[in-house]
């Protein structure tokens, strides 16, 4: 009897350790998520007031406006998760501002939808990785938000060839 008891505990005890990775894992995703979607709302803002072209101007609303939904939603994986969520935006992102600033016309679009492409390419590659989990809400989030960075990714894409 002895033993059983000690086995249950080990096991209990892998449980309980195994649990705070999938918890740490999910924390990461989310603050990876929300600090990218305070990236794109900057960056959108920044093309909206900025861009060379309607078409940029307008791509730039847009993303301000999804990433604004997105990261409501995150927020709200994040809350019920106890999860603090990060301010800012990435260093990537913040680099890419400073760029961007001393850019006019055409040269911003190009500048602009080149970053858009290759961002929301590995933003789709980690979405699409924490969405095959099937884990729980930060998975359930990741798959809700593929269809918008795969919309954003065509439209970056349509800028690039027009540029």
């Amino acid at each position: 009897m002895h033993k059983t008891l000690a086995a249950a505990l080990a096991a209990a005890a892998a449980a309980a350790f195994s649990l705070p990775a999938f918890a740490a894992a999910d924390a990461d995703f989310l603050g990876k998520a929300i600090q990218g979607d305070n990236s794109e709302i900057a960056l959108g803002r920044l093309a909206a007031e900025r861009g060379g072209s309607a078409a940029v101007r307008d791509f730039g609303r847009t993303l301000e406006r999804d990433h604004t939904d997105g990261k409501t939603q995150a927020l709200a994986v994040a809350r019920a998760a106890n999860v603090t969520p990060p301010d800012g935006v990435t260093p990537e992102a913040q680099a890419e501002q400073t760029k961007l600033q001393s850019l006019k016309g055409a040269d911003f679009d190009r500048e602009f939808a080149a970053y858009m492409v290759q961002d929301h390419q590995q933003d789709i590659k980690d979405f699409t990785n924490e969405a095959y989990k099937h884990d729980g809400a930060t998975s359930a989030l990741a798959s809700k938000t593929l269809p918008v960075l795969k919309k954003h990714l065509r439209m970056a894409e349509a800028l690039q060839r027009q540029g």
